[in-house]
């Protein structure tokens, strides 16, 4: 959800028992919020200016820490409040899920009468109450090496993912980190510097890896290349390439179904290959690996575009998922996630039209996107002067080298206005011009933007001094309101009417058509008399027709609960025809 929309979520809802992931790109952002809490819980604050040596490992490491002690603060609350009583206590056990051990013997103690039993039992309910799990997340790809004062390139030690991750390495959090964007051996290589990451004694790990990945392929080979390193990772999370927030990552045109299935024939196959090469580093190492930590095998988690309780029981129960995640819907919750008033708003209002990928990542990769933000205005404006971009404030995005030798980003004001020099000193044609700019301007400063309505909205900052960006997937046109966090809660279980209407296509549905969307912008932008290019394009073609093949299988199964299979039997009729004349028109053309 971007930089700043579940920057404080934990604060918020994991002291109800629900886990949820902070990004730490932006180590600049999670230093004011922590102020922000220090003074909201009377905690110790020490500013960590930008100049302090490893001051963005310090910085992440004191916001994680501040974190977990507000946490522990408002669980402890939580967990001492009296039983029988209209709480938040009694709030914490409606919200878990009705096949929760916790949960049956709750309502056993709301019907018993007074007696020693009974005191026994509330002391056993409130022993067994636990926090939600405080998770981390870092864009693995996003690791610039940054230089010193000298101008020297710095240690791989201190790029912002090593940085990012030894923040979470040294803090008090026992918790999991979140790899995303791709596989970065440089980073890979670090994490085996850290003891927490290992099993102690008692075969137990302080801090896990998540791994956030696009096929089993992926999942093989970066569990592989850790385990090497003795390395397990905890749960290797999918996410659909473009049915998500943030970054879309599109697969080589396998839907999300046809990925699940592959997972859930071959997931055996990741622990049998894991196994012996995390025994064979403990083994080299002198320590000693626990006989009950081999028959842990990794969760396999999937997210993406959920809407309902029959989509998710679907992928549970057919694809053998441990868990399904939920986000976007979250953006319109108050009580988890600090949105700033407008863009919530916005968000309520948006449709399926407002909701799209877009260009505006200076990384060059789609992103989901909402029409009319702040930082949408924000930047047209920029563009209509003389000075196009933004100053680049933080940095983070800094990976072009094509006008300079140190490396800007392509929404800098200082790269837009160079390009933009190229463009019209070149010999192509004034309509082509003309795109290629609109390209360009396009860029955005997320690293800015993305964390400006959590500033705003805790008042830390004036809605005119930071445009506001936010990342939701498209499965946010479905629902159009706030909400309490009860009734989301209760909505992802299946608990209460649906919150989406039933004439929501379906998760996979949506997600056919925005691949057909992406082949068609794909092809628009290759040289078709490109012989890679067009086997590329094949490629895509081939496997989504085979993706659709299997969709239609399942439109013609039964549906879950509130499930809307009709609408994936027509997506697949309308969508194949589709695609079908794109690629024939591509093919016609080469």
């Amino acid at each position: 959800m971007g930089t700043g929309h579940s920057i404080d979520t934990p604060i918020r809802v994991a002291p109800f028992g629900i886990d949820s992931v902070i990004s730490v790109v932006d180590d600049l952002l999670v230093e004011r919020i922590r102020k922000y809490y220090a003074n909201e819980y009377q905690l110790p604050f020490e500013s960590i200016p930008r100049s302090t040596e490893d001051g963005r490992a310090k910085r992440i490491t004191a916001y994680l820490n501040t974190v977990e002690e507000v946490v522990r603060k408002k669980f402890d609350d939580i967990r001492n409040q009296p039983f029988f009583s209209d709480n938040d206590k009694a709030k914490y056990f409606e919200m878990l899920p009705d096949s929760s051990t916790l949960k049956k013997k709750w309502k056993q103690l709301l019907a018993m009468a007074p007696s020693k039993e009974r005191e026994s039992l509330e002391k056993q309910l409130t022993d067994q109450m636990e926090p939600g799990s405080i998770d981390v997340n870092i864009m693995a790809k996003v690791d610039r090496l940054l230089n010193n004062n000298d101008g020297e390139p710095m240690s791989n030690e201190y790029s912002d993912a090593n940085a990012a991750f030894r923040g979470f390495a040294r803090s008090n959090l026992r918790s999991s980190v979140v790899l995303s964007a791709g596989f970065n051996p440089r980073l890979y290589n670090y994490m085996s510097e850290f003891r927490d990451f290992y099993r102690d004694a008692a075969g137990e790990l302080k801090k896990t890896i998540v791994l956030k990945v696009s096929d089993f392929r992926s999942a093989l080979i970066q569990g592989k290349f850790l385990a090497k390193k003795g390395l397990e990772v905890s749960e290797f999370r999918i996410e659909s390439g473009l049915n998500c927030g943030g970054h879309a990552f599109a697969s080589d045109g396998q839907l999300l179904p046809a990925i699940l299935r592959e997972f859930n024939e071959k997931k055996d196959q990741l622990c049998k290959t894991f196994e012996p090469l995390i025994l064979s580093f403990y083994e080299s190492m002198g320590w000693e690996y626990p006989e009950s930590a081999g028959k842990e095998d990794p969760l396999v988690t999937v997210q993406g575009g959920i809407g309902n309780f029959g989509e998710a029981e679907r992928l549970m129960n057919e694809y053998g998922m441990d868990k399904t995640g939920w986000a976007t819907p979250f953006l319109l919750v108050p009580e988890a996630t600090p949105v700033d008033d407008p863009t919530r708003e916005l968000l309520r209002d948006a449709g399926e039209d407002d909701l799209y990928l877009s260009g505006v990542s200076p990384l060059g990769v789609p992103f989901n996107n909402v029409r009319k933000t702040g930082s949408e205005k924000w930047t047209q404006a920029r563009a209509e002067t003389d000075k196009p971009g933004s100053p680049c404030p933080k940095g983070f995005l800094q990976f072009n080298t094509e006008f300079t030798k140190n490396p800007i980003c392509t929404a800098s004001s200082q790269y837009q206005l160079l390009k933009i020099d190229e463009i019209n000193r070149s010999e192509l044609d004034d309509v082509e011009k003309g795109k290629k700019r609109s390209a360009i301007l396009e860029k955005t400063c997320l690293c800015d933007h993305l964390g400006n309505g959590a500033l705003i909205s805790l008042g830390i900052l004036k809605e005119h001094r930071g445009p506001q960006a936010v990342c939701p997937g498209p499965n946010l046109a479905w629902f159009d309101r706030f909400y309490s966090l009860r009734e989301m809660i209760d909505h992802i279980y299946g608990r209460c009417e649906s919150l989406v209407p039933k004439n929501r296509p379906h998760m996979f549905a949506k997600e056919m058509a925005m691949y057909v969307d992406y082949i068609s912008k794909q092809t628009e932008l290759t040289d078709l008399s490109d012989t890679k290019a067009m086997k590329r394009l094949k490629t895509l073609y081939t496997n989504l027709v085979e993706s659709m093949e299997y969709c239609g299988e399942i439109a013609s199964g039964n549906a879950y609960g509130d499930e809307n299979l009709a609408s994936l039997a027509d997506a697949v009729e309308r969508e194949r025809a589709r695609l079908d004349e794109q690629f024939e028109s591509a093919t016609a053309m080469a």
